[in-house]
């Protein structure tokens, strides 16, 4: 959680959280006008460097990027803003270029990557599973010695492989990669506490949320075409998503090797991982006037959902429940679930988004994962987090996911709630960087 010793942010920031929080709460603030970020100085904006992007057969991956975007579009609108891409192809450049027409894209070994490492001013790492682009940060610190901060990762420990030397050698790095930073904002307060273990020493080390809760990517026409062909009714469905606990990449990356002790784990497993989400799925079904969408959030999820959820079910409640077949992109699914009652399944990131939007949901995790789910407990929603390796956990699922039907006004009030945390912690740490930008190079 949000250190004691935080720095004091800038005032244009605080007053803007002052007004933020104001709205949220139904207040009213009268307020001067905030200045804009560089008029004071008279000085050209700030270019930021935005390395993220990192795949795009996830709609979760994809939305780190645009959420970071909002925030920056909101909060420092007169920055100009370059992307550092691994992966912008499916379909996301358009979809990024659309939302965001200022933005300039640099790819990989690039002349523009080139001239966005003697313009840009900051480079601002975004959310992931890790510190993705390590490699990146180092050479940006060494190439340009300028500035550079982490938004939103989680900092596993790293597994153990032939050699515990080479282990502890690049968790080492890490360490020192983390403290170099100006600032590293953690998306799960485990992975905030293992840092500050092992010696990592930024000058501000704070939880901060994954950037996908201010993804706001929207395909409307699309959402609304698929709930009409579906007989789907906004507020009248909730949406699962099942999950086996590797994802199965070679099934769907060229060129990725098929891993036999990860696939023998994913067959061991995926009864126990899947029975209670059909066991919720039924229940919903058979005692309320809701239906049931199972989806995907990577392209792997559609065969899952057909195998463990759909072919499973009691036949008498298939009219009940949708299958979505196909992949979609992140501007779709958002604008499904913000017409959904809720969702609950085996991933992680589409609850983010449904909380960024409102939407309660519910995140099932086990042992093969990251410390990323424990991001739940950070903001508040602790009983929306289940352990699926714990019996007791395992125990109060289906009654749980049963309550977000049944006790729907507890099940909005812990989302708005939760949703409000967000949503001010994302303010600080959008000062944070305002802060950076402004101090003398």
């Amino acid at each position: 959680m949000p250190s004691n010793n935080t720095p004091p942010r800038v005032s244009f920031s605080r007053r803007r959280l002052i007004a933020g929080t104001a709205a949220s709460v139904g207040c009213s603030a009268t307020l001067s006008p905030l200045p804009s970020l560089f008029a004071e100085t008279g000085e050209s904006p700030k270019r930021i460097l935005l390395r993220s992007s990192w795949q795009t057969v996830n709609i979760g991956d994809i939305a780190h990027t645009p959420g970071v975007l909002s925030l920056l579009r909101e909060h420092l609108p007169e920055t100009e803003v370059t992307l550092w891409p691994s992966s912008v192809d499916n379909g996301v450049e358009k979809l990024l270029r659309t939302e965001f027409p200022r933005l300039k894209i640099a790819k990989p070994r690039s002349k523009e990557l080139q001239q966005a490492f003697q313009e840009c001013d900051f480079l601002l790492h975004g959310s992931g599973a890790s510190i993705v682009a390590e490699r990146d940060l180092v050479r940006w610190h060494d190439e340009t010695g300028k500035p550079y901060g982490i938004y939103g990762i989680t900092f596993p420990m790293k597994k153990s492989s032939a050699t515990s030397v080479r282990d502890e050698d690049a968790m080492a790095r890490s360490v020192e990669v983390l403290s170099q930073a100006r600032f590293v904002f953690f998306r799960d307060s485990k992975s905030l506490e293992l840092a500050k273990r092992l010696g990592a020493s930024s000058p501000m080390m704070e939880f901060g949320p994954d950037g996908a809760f201010a993804c706001d990517l929207r395909d409307k026409s699309a959402a609304d075409r698929f709930l009409e062909t579906n007989q789907l009714q906004p507020g009248k469905f909730l949406c699962c998503i099942p999950r086996l606990r590797y994802t199965p990449y070679w099934t769907i990356k060229k060129g990725r090797k098929f891993d036999p002790i990860k696939h023998a784990r994913n067959e061991a497993m995926k009864e126990h991982d899947h029975v209670l989400l059909r066991e919720a799925i039924v229940q919903i079904a058979r005692e309320t006037d809701h239906q049931i969408l199972v989806c995907p959030e990577d392209r792997t999820q559609m065969a899952v959902g057909k195998e463990m959820l759909m072919d499973q079910l009691p036949k008498d409640i298939l009219p009940r429940v949708v299958w979505r077949p196909n992949y979609w992109l992140t501007g779709e699914a958002v604008s499904v679930y913000t017409q959904s009652a809720g969702l609950f399944g085996n991933e992680m990131h589409s609850p983010i988004m449904c909380i960024g939007h409102g939407v309660p949901a519910i995140v099932c995790r086990f042992e093969e994962q990251t410390t990323k789910g424990f991001m739940w407990e950070d903001i508040g929603l602790g009983d929306w987090l289940f352990d699926l390796d714990s019996v007791s956990d395992r125990e109060r699922l289906v009654p749980t996911v049963m309550n977000l039907v049944t006790d729907r006004e507890d099940a909005l009030t812990k989302t708005e709630k939760a949703r409000q945390f967000v949503s001010k912690r994302q303010q600080e740490t959008m000062a944070a960087l305002g802060q950076e930008l402004q101090s003398p190079a």
